[in-house]
């Protein structure tokens, strides 16, 4: 017996979609992400609670155990993640979700006898399988669990072919007889086929990679919907894989490669593909003093936060030192880069918790021009997106891709752990530059030393 009448059930289930849009369209904004995230977490429960209220469900006691154990697990991981493991964590959960649809899929198929419905499941299976088994090997990429330079053999792409027609077949064959023995084949060959998608991704592309099996796990859902007849699976499916597909080409495009060079680089040498190799060219360095000197008398002031910045945790140190140069009448601004960090919006959610102003944190698109009448460029824990190599080095891995224009500052300051280069495994000509300084250490610690000096000013 259900609780509500269909009627009620579709108009809470449009209510959900509506919450879903809404989200989307809060979270495209740093302003309104947290009123967005609110909002689609809003959307969720209603859903849920529909799917209780109006199906007849069998085994309740085992869909409430499910629950309870998934919030337990889910609850303290997300509270005590770091926001530089931030893109692991939405890696881990969007495999999460192209598993649940792929078995979903699977064990809808006996009570499938329509070949449309037999295709959606065929569907389901496959892209769910490769969005968990790639969304896994992103997730060790980026834990450091296993190299994060590409990783290609001898044959590579003669097996994704063979993998890729075997996908076919097994489809077909899916589609044609019902078989749940072929289905698990499929569902395997999924597998296969998300891990050698992943593994000739290497180093900052990786994030752009965890974008796009999002839009997978989307994909996934909707045609999950289909084989149950949900049609807010369908709706939130599709969301999740037309807002991951455009995600995903902006950030192609914020590094002025495709997707396709993204994904398959790595054959021809065109990966980001990360090094340790530790520079020994001279370069020129500075105390933290001769730093705030730098900063304290300059008129303008440019902040360009990155990865660095992220890992030592020093978005609020980097506020204070923003306040105390502003306190003293210097013009400060935050530039930030499409693709600093490790996520899209990682560096605007980072100084944001520090309540660095909205308005202080600048785009590249109208903060390139004003490095020019800057004073200095405080470059924090950042490389490869203020690295000249990107429009002067052709066949460089990052050449084509958009910089900030920080060598146009009348000083540049690079706040550095080492000389090691950025995900990108090249050196950054603007470190030996003659304008440009040195300050090595780690980067919470740096601009502490930065902010007691400018205060002792």
């Amino acid at each position: 017996m259900t609780i509500i009448d269909p009627t009620w059930t579709a108009l809470l289930y449009l209510v959900a979609a509506v919450c879903f849009i809404l989200a989307l369209k809060g979270l495209s904004s740093p302003k309104h992400a947290r009123r967005g995230n609110l909002v689609g977490a809003l959307g969720a429960l209603v859903a849920l609670m529909t799917v209780f209220a109006s199906s007849r469900l069998e085994n309740i006691p085992w869909i409430l155990g499910a629950i309870v154990v998934g919030a337990a697990i889910a609850a303290p991981v997300a509270r005590r993640v770091k926001m530089t493991q931030m893109p692991q964590l939405v890696a881990m959960f969007n495999g999460v979700g192209g598993g649940a649809a792929a078995l979903v899929a699977l064990l809808e198929l006996p009570n499938a006898i329509d070949g449309w419905l037999r295709l959606a499941i065929a569907f389901t299976l496959l892209v769910g399988a490769v969005s968990f088994a790639g969304s896994a090997i992103t997730f060790a990429k980026l834990q450091e669990l296993m190299t994060t330079r590409p990783v290609v053999f001898p044959g590579l792409p003669v097996v994704m072919g063979v993998v890729l027609v075997a996908a076919v077949g097994a489809g077909a064959a899916v589609v044609m007889s019902g078989s749940a023995g072929i289905a698990v084949v499929l569902l395997g060959v999924g597998l296969v086929a998300g891990v050698l998608l992943v593994l000739p991704v290497g180093g900052a592309d990786v994030p752009i990679v965890i974008s796009l099996l999002n839009a997978f796990t989307g994909l996934a859902v909707a045609a999950s919907g289909l084989v149950l007849g949900n049609v807010l699976l369908v709706v939130a499916g599709t969301l999740v894989g037309a807002s991951g597909t455009i995600l995903t080409r902006l950030m192609a495009a914020a590094m002025g490669r495709s997707v396709a060079g993204i994904m398959f680089g790595a054959f021809r040498g065109g990966s980001t593909a990360g090094s340790t190799t530790v520079s020994e060219r001279p370069v020129r360095s500075s105390s933290a003093e001769d730093v705030a000197v730098l900063l304290g008398y300059a008129q303008r002031v440019i902040i360009v936060p990155g990865y660095g910045l992220a890992v030592a945790q020093g978005q609020h140190t980097a506020a204070e030192l923003a306040q105390a140069l502003e306190a003293r009448g210097v013009a400060v601004e935050f530039a930030i880069h499409p693709v600093a960090g490790r996520m899209p919006g990682h560096m605007n959610v980072l100084l944001a918790e520090a309540n660095v102003p909205y308005e202080s944190l600048k785009e590249m698109s109208e903060v390139n021009g004003d490095f020019k009448q800057a004073d200095v460029a405080l470059v924090v824990g950042a490389n490869d997106v203020v690295n000249p190599a990107a429009k002067t080095t052709p066949g460089s891995p990052i050449y084509g891709m958009p910089i900030l224009e920080a060598g146009d500052a009348r000083q540049v300051v690079f706040l550095k752990r080492s000389m090691r280069p950025g995900f990108a495994g090249i050196e950054n000509e603007l470190l030996y530059e003659p304008q440009t300084t040195l300050l090595f250490g780690d980067a919470k610690d740096s601009l502490a030393k930065v902010l007691t000096a400018v205060k002792g000013l």
